[in-house]
C-alpha cells in the first residue's frame, strides 16, 4: 500500500512509501533517474519475489527540480547538474553533496522509525545509481547493500579518502545494459573497476537492453534483496 508522507517530516524529500508487509524491519530507499520521479520504480515492487525476506518498506523519494546544463538549462527533477555528455568532466560536486545530505536524512528517518542501518538497502537508477554509490559508500554505519542500476560512480577520485570503513564490505549489485546510449557500458565498467580496485565486493551483471530494466534483472534484484535482507530483524 502507498502511505502519505508524515506531516511532521516536511523537511524530508517528498516520497512514495510501499510496505511489502505490515511492521517492516527492513527498508529499500530507491532513487530515480534524471527527469523522472519516485513513481518511476514504485511499480516494480509487485514484480519482485520477496519470499523469505523480512517485511520491507520501499521508499521512493522525488528529487528536487533544478536547471540541467546538458538539457539547455531546462528545469527538471535532478539529483545534481550534468554539464557534459561524458558525465564525469566538470562534475557538480556541490549538487552531489547536497543530495547526499538529503538522502542521509531519509536513512536517518528510517532508523528513527526502528529500521536498523544494517537492514537498509540504498538503490538507484542512472543518476540515482550515482547517488546510491556516492552516499552509501560514505555512510558511517553498515548498510545491508547497494543496488547500482544503469549508472556510474561519481566523484570517483575522492572515494578512496572519503569512503567509510563501515561499508568497505557491503555487497554492491551493479547492473547495466549492453546497449545503453545514456550511460555507456564502458563508463559503468570503469566504475566497477574502480570499486573492485578498492576491494569493494561488486556483483556485476549485464543485460541485452538500452537504458532500462530487463525482466531477468528484476529476478536478479529479487535474489539480491533476499540475500541481504532475508534475515533482517527488528
Amino acid at each position: 500500500m502507498t502511505s502519505p508522507v508524515n506531516a511532521s517530516f516536511n523537511a524530508l524529500l517528498q516520497r512514495i512509501e510501499i510496505e511489502s508487509a505490515p511492521q517492516p524491519t527492513a527498508a529499500v530507499i530507491w532513487l530515480h533517474g534524471l527527469g523522472a520521479s519516485g513513481d518511476d520504480f514504485a511499480a516494480i515492487v509487485p514484480e519482485l519475489d520477496l519470499r523469505g525476506c523480512a517485511p520491507i518498506r520501499f521508499v521512493f523519494p522525488h528529487a528536487p527540480t533544478m536547471p540541467v546544463s546538458i538539457n539547455n538549462g531546462y528545469v527538471m527533477p535532478a539529483w545534481y547538474d550534468i554539464k557534459n555528455v561524458d558525465l564525469v568532466r566538470q562534475e557538480d560536486a556541490a549538487g552531489i553533496h547536497a543530495s547526499a545530505r538529503a538522502i542521509e536524512a531519509l536513512i536517518a528517518h528510517e532508523v528513527a522509525r526502528g529500521i536498523k542501518p544494517q537492514n537498509i538497502v540504498l538503490a538507484g537508477f542512472s543518476q540515482g545509481c550515482a547517488m546510491a554509490l556516492h552516499t552509501g559508500l560514505r555512510h558511517p554505519a553498515r548498510l545491508a547493500g547497494i543496488m547500482a542500476l544503469s549508472g556510474y560512480l561519481p566523484l570517483a577520485d575522492t572515494l578512496a579518502t572519503e569512503r567509510h570503513p563501515a561499508n568497505f564490505n557491503t555487497p554492491i549489485y551493479m547492473a547495466h545494459g549492453t546497449a545503453d546510449p545514456v550511460v555507456p557500458l564502458a563508463r559503468a565498467e570503469g566504475s566497477r573497476q574502480a570499486l573492485t580496485a578498492l576491494g569493494h565486493p561488486v556483483q556485476w551483471h549485464t543485460y541485452p537492453m538500452p537504458h532500462s530494466v530487463h525482466p531477468q534483472e528484476v529476478a536478479d534484484i529479487s535474489n539480491f534483496l533476499k540475500s541481504v535482507l532475508g534475515a533482517a530483524q527488528g
